[in-house]
């Protein structure tokens, strides 16, 4: 049964309960329901407002993401089987599919487990690796644990050149990316048990030092997306694109550490970089989060830039509830309410379950697909939980 949206926001309910009912009674049974491919194993994600498939391609970091999130969901919230047997589909598809000879995962494959696109980047691996680490955890299998690092390992090899031979720059701008400094923040913390002390601190010290000290711009306050190979800024489209919502994520990331490292300096500087972006990416004449951004005020290049989407929105609400926790300011809580209020009144599909994930910049869905190339199981789920379980201790203290 589908939770009434309509409750979300009622007085009667506290935040962690709200989230918790969100995430287990609307959530999870659109996509336990219509996901799962129980010919050939793994995931449909082209999913539409109905959840019908309408499209068999299988997505490789989705499908990754989708064993990662049903494994987490079995290790951290209640051992159901139903849970274990939804990853245990994905785990063994990717594990058969997934990758080449070499052990790079592939883009996207056949619903059979054929390649379509090969593996030009890292990114499938990053999931790849963090799915078979919680799988690991869940099923026990100490085959999947051994995936989990190797695949880990090979990421680190190829990280100077994430996309190797299928790099489209021709090297007169070498421009580096946020994206990977911010993803192996986060990474390297789930695959703590499984690797060396001495190489989490070593990831972990990279992707603070990247994150907090080249990709923040210590005038600005801002996040910028790609940097020239020394640090500094390149005037053009790349280099003065902003993303807010890949920011935002990353700062929760940083909390994270923070708190895992017991760094309250870190946590009060993700926290002033939280409240910045919002400051600069909110849109004040319709509401929401801006997609992205142009440092100097210029046209984006991208034709999308004024778009809200889903998972720029969660991942501001995880932020935020993660700095009020530690944080309890009124700032932060006014910018809790303020992105909670047009998220919740704004994404959520109160007649088929899940959430909309591309809205025109008036806030109305531009696409009313639940799934895609792009979209999956993962950023909707995930944010449920952090909120829920952030919530569960805050108001345990008052």
């Amino acid at each position: 049964m589908l939770l009434n949206h309509n409750t979300y926001n009622t007085p009667k309910l506290k935040h962690a309960e709200s989230y918790k009912n969100a995430l287990l009674n609307d959530v999870l049974p659109f996509w336990e329901h219509n996901s799962p491919d129980s010919q050939y194993g793994g995931y449909y994600t082209c999913l539409d407002q109905n959840g019908k498939v309408y499209d068999t391609d299988k997505f490789v970091w989705l499908q990754g993401r989708q064993v990662w999130l049903f494994s987490m969901l079995y290790n951290q919230v209640e051992p159901r089987d139903s849970w274990l047997q939804m990853a245990k589909s994905g785990a063994g598809f990717l594990k058969k599919y997934g990758m080449d000879a070499e052990g790079n995962f592939y883009f996207s494959l056949t619903q059979q487990g054929k390649p379509l696109v090969q593996a030009y980047s890292i990114f499938s691996d990053c999931f790849a690796a963090m799915a078979f680490a919680q799988y690991a955890k869940a099923s026990g299998d100490g085959e999947f644990r051994t995936l989990a690092k190797n695949t880990y390992l090979n990421i680190l090899r190829r990280k100077d050149n994430p996309k190797g031979m299928y790099e489209k720059n021709t090297g007169e701008r070498p421009l580096k990316n946020f994206a990977l400094p911010m993803i192996l923040s986060n990474l390297v913390l789930e695959l703590e048990d499984i690797l060396e002390p001495e190489e989490v601190q070593q990831t972990i010290d990279f992707s603070v030092n990247e994150v907090m000290e080249v990709f923040l711009h210590k005038d600005s306050g801002l996040i910028y997306e790609n940097l020239l190979a020394d640090g500094s800024e390149h005037d053009s489209f790349d280099g003065r694109l902003i993303n807010p919502g890949h920011g935002i994520e990353a700062m929760w990331f940083m909390i994270d550490i923070g708190v895992r490292q017991n760094d309250p300096d870190l946590i009060q500087r993700a926290t002033d970089t939280i409240i910045r972006i919002l400051e600069y990416g909110w849109d004040n004449e319709f509401g929401g989060i801006l997609y992205f951004m142009d440092a100097k005020g210029h046209p984006p290049q991208q034709l999308e830039h004024d778009q809200k989407l889903w998972w720029v929105h969660l991942e501001a609400l995880v932020a935020l509830s993660k700095a009020y926790e530690h944080h309890p300011t009124k700032k932060i809580k006014d910018w809790y309410e303020k992105v909670h209020t047009y998220s919740w009144s704004h994404f959520p599909d109160p007649e088929n379950g899940e959430w909309f994930g591309y809205l025109n910049r008036q806030g109305k869905p531009s696409l009313t697909l639940k799934g895609g190339k792009w979209k999956g199981c993962f950023h909707v789920p995930r944010a449920l939980y952090q909120c829920w379980k952030t919530f569960e201790r805050i108001e345990s203290k008052t």
